[in-house]
């Protein structure tokens, strides 16, 4: 157990890499993991550096942490839109010409100094999501559109209960669909979400090589849809929070103008998901979740609330506190520089915004 208590703010230290796309806590080591879209670093409480894994070619995204294998799990997207050209430019790697997709695996125990390599030092493992290369590369069969449900790869992770199994039943791993924001399409208002079973690893984990990507991966569990509305790239943070039962999805709002385009979403984890027809997808039904209403601010049929943060980060400790990031720029000898401030919140019943600094 950590020696001290998790501080109301903590910052990661500036970093020549992308954004930060996401934080996990590890509260029994007292560490800290962020993703800087090709690092995964992690640090102690104070925000001094305890290791990273580097190299990483494609964007990691939403990152959570296993305390029960100890592993930091998170979306990995090897792909050749403007996202992935522009990481291509930036490392000067080479990737694979095919678009490929992973949940990763970092053994936290083993990041152990800076600079480990995500291929060459046994850090990370990758199972490959056949579902989401599909959704990504096909043409929708009902609208005719690129990419089904406007699937512009994947973001959010979350590790946590199936919905609407008891609070303490198996938890697994939720990955959400990034959503391509086009304001004329109408069959891309929902989020997708995929569960695996965490012991996917074990049997279809491997090393990645990201100039020769594998196909080692199982079809998902299950898949949910969660109507939100309009977004821009959909989930880019999942959370888990026992404290509400609920999965905080926190995104960038939408654009349309018949939607409230809220940037933070609760989903009711209480709740099984019920077979419906999906709007905008005539003939096609789908598993959806409900939305939740825990806080007297969250009024509206999608769960939506107006708190501005966790797009890049949060971590939901499970007791009415979490840990927000807040994305840092700056510019430095002609290279941009990126951090995270991690500011530490409590769940506030007297607040419209949720949520109040501690």
């Amino acid at each position: 157990m950590s020696d001290h208590a998790f501080p109301t703010r903590l910052h990661s230290g500036w970093w020549p890499e992308g954004h930060v796309q996401g934080i996990a806590v590890d509260e029994a080591a007292g560490c800290v993991y962020f993703s800087f879209t090709t690092i995964l670093l992690k640090t102690d409480y104070d925000g001094n550096p305890l290791g990273s894994v580097k190299n990483i070619v494609g964007h990691l995204g939403c990152i959570a942490f296993d305390p029960a294998r100890r592993r930091v799990y998170g979306s990995l997207e090897l792909k050749h839109d403007a996202i992935g050209a522009g990481i291509v430019a930036r490392t000067g790697r080479a990737l694979a010409e095919e678009d490929a997709f992973y949940c990763v695996s970092f053994d936290c125990d083993r990041i152990t100094r800076m600079d480990m390599d995500a291929e060459g030092d046994s850090v990370m493992s990758a199972v490959y999501l056949p579902d989401v290369v599909r959704d990504y590369s096909e043409r929708d069969e009902i609208t005719g559109a690129l990419h089904r449900y406007g699937c512009s790869g994947i973001a959010g992770t979350a590790l946590g209960p199936a919905p609407g199994a008891p609070a303490d039943s198996a938890r697994y791993i939720h990955i959400t669909y990034g959503i391509y924001g086009d304001i004329t399409r109408s069959d891309n208002d929902y989020q997708v979400i995929l569960a695996y079973d965490p012991a996917m690893f074990e049997t279809y984990g491997r090393p990645l090589s990201q100039a020769a990507p594998h196909h080692s991966g199982p079809e998902a569990t299950a898949r949910y849809f969660f109507k939100t509305g309009n977004t821009v790239y959909g989930v880019q943070n999942l959370e888990y929070d026992p404290f509400t039962r609920t999965y905080l999805a926190a995104v960038y709002p939408g654009q349309k103008p018949a939607h409230p385009n809220d940037p933070l979403f609760f989903l009711d984890a209480t709740v099984a998901p019920t077979p419906r027809p999906l709007d905008g997808r005539p003939g096609e039904s789908g598993l959806c979740l409900t939305a939740a209403h825990p806080h007297p601010a969250v009024t509206n049929a999608f769960g939506g609330a107006r708190f501005e943060l966790g797009q890049t980060g949060v971590y939901a400790f499970g007791d009415g506190r979490y840990a927000y990031s807040v994305q840092q720029d700056s510019r430095k000898e002609g290279r941009t520089l990126q951090a995270s401030e991690v500011v530490l919140y409590r769940f506030d019943p007297d607040n419209p915004l949720v949520f109040t600094q501690a």
